[in-house]
């Protein structure tokens, strides 16, 4: 049994998996995302600061839902992310499709079975019908 205290209220719980919150923030937080997913719907072009200060959510949140990919950059946004691999301009989450599939292609390549090398059949050198010369 895994037992820590919550990073939100302190309280202790039964920790499984993810951030280590309680249950009862997990769920406040996940109404705090519905509220900022909504004003956010209401209010087209809205920026990250103002949305922070009318839900009532710390910015850095907001950001960790965009790196999650729980939220987007609007495709007229003039804000972006970069990708943290190449740097290219990203509208949410932490890389790039590119770097995405390259990553993704280097854990298939990596979690592949290795191809064994083909048998090469080798003759027994004592029954070989060549001659020898004894010194």
């Amino acid at each position: 049994m895994n037992v820590r205290n919550c990073r939100k209220c302190g309280t202790i719980f039964n920790y499984v998996m993810g951030p280590i919150v309680c249950p009862a923030c997990r769920e406040a937080l996940e109404e705090k995302f519905k509220a900022v997913k909504k004003y956010i719907q209401e209010n087209p072009g809205v920026g990250i600061q103002q949305t922070s200060r009318e839900c009532e959510v710390e910015v850095s949140q907001i950001q960790q839902w965009i790196r999650e990919e729980r939220l987007e950059f609007a495709s007229d946004s003039m804000v972006m992310l970069n990708c943290e691999s190449c740097g290219q301009p990203i509208r949410s989450g932490r890389f790039c499709d590119q770097c995405k599939n390259s990553l993704a292609n280097g854990l298939r390549q990596s979690v592949a079975r290795p191809v064994e090398p083909a048998k090469v059949d080798k003759k027994d050198t004592h029954e070989s019908p060549k001659m020898r010369f004894l010194g």
